[in-house]
């Protein structure tokens, strides 16, 4: 019994939380467009089809990935040159900070309006919003090898591509890793402020749909999901670390 208790208290927790969040809704019958009540909320699932449902998460998905799958893309390459150039990475990083540094959520009307309402600014939101923790991880990693292996594959005259890819790259792959697990949770964090902006399907619109018409226990319904996304794609990235990597898990 102790064992079972260990194991899944972490359910027997969340199940705790949300009886208790259920009772206190129906005893001090507190309004449901100020805090709807569990039940609530699972009844809200039934206001729209199941197929609207899913096509607002796969719009939120489809950004979320994308931008994902970009921010990989250029983040990659610009920790290579970081780390391979000190004038690159004396030019690089002042301009990578000030990119991280800018609120993505005050200039996200200004991205819409220069690129459009379409897909195309959405992506670009959540790619400013994700790239930056794998640049910086990655580059990391790559810097983590010990000099004495460095010194070691170049005295045996190893390229440099070879260096990069047999010496430099295992030691990154676990920075690499951790940074995709948190820029994967960004990427949803990024598709829904860029649905805040300008959107005409996806959860974070649905999210701002429903609070402006006082609909909040559908509203709570979408965070949920969200956050349900958040933790597959999450589990996901594990999996692939787990599976394609094994070896550079501690």
């Amino acid at each position: 019994m102790r064992n079972l208790l260990e194991r899944y208290i972490s359910v027997f927790a969340f199940f705790i939380v949300v009886l208790i969040w259920e009772g206190a809704c129906r005893l001090f019958k507190v309004p449901e467009f100020i805090l709807p009540s569990p039940s609530a909320i699972v009844g809200s699932l039934g206001s729209l089809p199941a197929g609207r449902w899913l096509e607002h998460i796969v719009a939120t998905l489809g950004v979320a990935l994308t931008g994902f799958a970009v921010a990989i893309a250029i983040a990659l390459p610009l920790a290579t040159a970081i780390v391979s150039s000190r004038l690159l990475s004396r030019l690089l990083m002042p301009w990578l900070v000030v990119i991280q540094s800018t609120p993505i959520v005050a200039i996200a009307p200004i991205i819409v309006v220069s690129l459009g309402a379409g897909m195309v600014p959405r992506v670009v939101i959540t790619m400013l919003i994700a790239f930056f923790p794998i640049v910086i991880s990655t580059a990391a990693g790559l810097n983590s090898v010990p000099q004495e292996m460095i010194e070691l594959s170049r005295s045996l005259r190893a390229s440099r591509a070879r260096e990069f890819w047999q010496i430099r790259m295992p030691y990154a792959i676990p920075y690499i890793f951790s940074a995709l697990k948190v820029a994967i949770t960004l990427s949803i964090i990024g598709a829904v402020v860029a649905e805040f902006v300008a959107a005409e399907k996806g959860l974070g619109y649905l999210i701002l749909f429903s609070t402006s018409s006082f609909k909040v226990p559908m509203a709570f319904a979408s965070l949920i999901i969200l956050v349900c996304s958040s933790l597959c794609l999450y589990g996901i990235v594990v999996w692939l670390h787990k599976r394609l990597f094994p070896w550079s898990i501690s």
